[in-house]
């Protein structure tokens, strides 16, 4: 079913300019919008010179905020490509003054046109789309093109951090991570019963974990 468009969403973006970027997206071929390059600058950005993790995909912000809340010394910077999905994560970091979060709202194919290379410390996938059919294995986030994405984001030693309820999909990262030459620092495959200090619930994890599904989780450096 298709989201219903938000109400008043146009206005409530712009009111969210000072820690939103909305991506032009004139150019709809990714790999040439990806060239045209438009660093973020996140120095003047954050006002500090802290070290940057980035989550693709970030819904409406629970991870992301509360991840920021309990980390003050780091600069997150939350992608999520629906507009209507993020202005929820914004509005909340608006509303509870979390000064060390910034959003984009962009497609991960056009990452590298906002970030300059190995600038980020550690990037989070957090229950991405496991798009099962074989015919859309190039567009999940841990597809080797992808990986090749995030190794030129990634700081030397910097981290993937993914969790995921999806066997298929934890089997096919894991795979993916080995054969692009990641090193593999932890893998647990029932997140519920061997918890992670320091590692945020998301929404989704919350109710799989009510359906009583095992959550997978990979860490993986470059």
């Amino acid at each position: 079913m298709r989201m219903r468009k938000k109400g008043n969403l146009e206005n409530r973006l712009e009111s969210c300019a000072d820690i939103l970027t909305v991506a032009d997206l004139a150019d709809k071929n990714m790999s040439t919008a990806a060239e045209k390059k438009d660093y973020l600058d996140f120095e003047s950005i954050f006002k500090n010179n802290n070290p940057v993790r980035l989550e693709i995909g970030c819904g409406k912000g629970k991870f992301v905020c509360e991840t920021a809340v309990l980390n003050p010394d780091i600069n997150f910077v939350a992608c999520e490509k629906v507009s209507n999905v993020i202005i929820d994560a914004c509005e909340r970091v608006k509303r509870e003054n979390i000064k060390n979060v910034y959003f984009l709202n962009c497609a991960a194919e056009v990452l590298l046109k906002y970030f300059k290379p190995h600038s980020v410390e550690q990037i989070y996938l957090n229950f991405s789309n496991p798009l099962p059919k074989e015919g859309y294995k190039k567009q999940r986030l841990t597809h080797p093109k992808f990986l090749g994405l995030y190794r030129t984001l990634l700081k030397e030693g910097g981290k993937v951090v993914q969790k995921t309820d999806d066997k298929n999909f934890f089997e096919f990262s894991l795979e993916s991570f080995k054969e692009a030459d990641y090193k593999i620092l932890s893998v647990c495959e029932d997140l519920k019963n061997s918890p992670v200090e320091g590692d945020v619930e998301t929404e989704h994890e919350r109710l799989f974990k009510m359906q009583g599904k095992p959550i997978y989780r990979i860490v993986a450096e470059v």
